[in-house]
């Protein structure tokens, strides 16, 4: 298993934010070809602070071949694209192998 995980800080416009994530880049995301499963994490609480992040994205690939070659996609590119005009400035993203243990 592949996973690339976005790390989203808190946005100014909240409400904006998350209605852009909602209707348009996660619908974007889901039609990346070989994407397995697209997992969000919000509303997030840290223990004895406030957590530096708003909302976490876990996509997950079957390996790495199917995470490169989704990567290369139109699709994938107009996330990316998307992903730009509303998240710039807000978003850290890491991708490595993944294993349950």
């Amino acid at each position: 298993m592949y996973k690339l995980t976005a790390f989203f800080t808190k946005p100014e416009n909240a409400e904006a934010f998350d209605a852009h994530y909602n209707t348009v880049h996660a619908p974007l995301m889901r039609a990346v070809p070989g994407l397995q499963s697209l997992v969000v994490s919000r509303n997030l609480r840290s223990f004895g602070a406030d957590s530096p992040y708003y909302l976490i994205a876990e996509m997950i690939f079957a390996d790495r071949d199917a995470f490169k070659a989704a990567m290369a996609t139109d699709e994938n590119k107009a996330a990316g694209k998307d992903l730009m005009t509303f998240a710039a400035g807000l978003v850290t993203m890491v991708h490595g192998e993944a294993a349950e243990v």
